[in-house]
């Protein structure tokens, strides 16, 4: 190979400010949905009953073991969609399950976690990862582990870009069993949106919009560290620091 045919090393300062700041811009749609539904995020798990707020981590879990079964096989018949078909998707779907209220919302729930792991894994195979490789489809589930679009985070947070799951027979089960009480809360906050007397529809539409648009864009700040720790041979760790520190600095602007 040549020197003009070598490939050009990744600016990684400039990869990671970039990464940042579409972490940064990830939540902004979630606050649109606070003021459509005029709560605020720490209030919504309130309106649920407290039965349902009880079943929240099993259905949770429910939701993730169909959607990974679902969402794997689902990639031969389906192919990925464009950004804004699967936003328009997603809403479709939060419109239903919102019409009928929290029971029609719990239908729905594993049905809209499954579009929202293809949405990762169509993210995963543009940075060139194959969501048939068991780590890849682990990383897939991880990026749920982000807090949801309608949390503030000021970004520091970063323990799910770096935390790995060993290879073995019951990873599925370890991995699902780690994110479902985060996710649990996140879902929660959605089904509350869902059961708003009147805008329940609404509210179900513009939460699972807000939904799909954050986990898209926290695909694209997870596999694009990924790639970026590969191209620029550093190690995942480092990286996540060294963004921490952009996010950091992003938040005091």
């Amino acid at each position: 190979m040549t020197k003009a045919q070598l490939p050009v090393a990744p600016d990684v300062e400039a990869e990671l400010e970039r990464i940042a700041r579409r972490y940064k811009a990830a939540g902004g749609v979630g606050i649109n949905v606070l003021n459509l539904i005029g709560g605020k995020a720490e209030n919504l798990l309130e309106k649920l009953p407290a039965p349902v707020r009880k079943e929240l981590d099993r259905a949770t879990v429910a939701a993730l073991e169909y959607a990974m079964t679902a969402a794997h096989a689902s990639r031969g018949r389906v192919p990925d969609q464009a950004s804004w078909l699967n936003s328009a998707a997603s809403a479709a779907m939060g419109a239903a399950g919102g019409f009928g209220g929290l029971p029609t919302a719990l239908i729905e729930l594993p049905v809209t976690t499954t579009l929202l792991l293809r949405v990762i894994e169509g993210v995963a195979v543009e940075y060139g990862f194959d969501p048939e490789l068991e780590s890849v489809r682990f990383d897939c589930v991880q990026v749920f582990s982000a807090a949801g679009p309608l949390a503030e985070d000021d970004g520091s947070d970063l323990a799910f870009l770096a935390t790995r799951v060993a290879l073995s027979g019951k990873a599925v089960q370890a991995i699902i069993q780690r994110v479902a009480p985060r996710l649990a809360v996140v879902m929660g906050q959605k089904l509350a949106a869902q059961t708003v007397p009147v805008l329940g529809a609404v509210a179900g539409a513009a939460t699972n919009y807000a939904y799909t648009s954050y986990y898209e864009d926290m695909a694209h700040v997870h596999f694009g560290l990924r790639k970026l720790a590969i191209d620029a041979d550093v190690r995942p760790e480092d990286l996540n620091r060294r963004l921490a520190v952009k996010m950091k600095a992003l938040a005091k602007a």
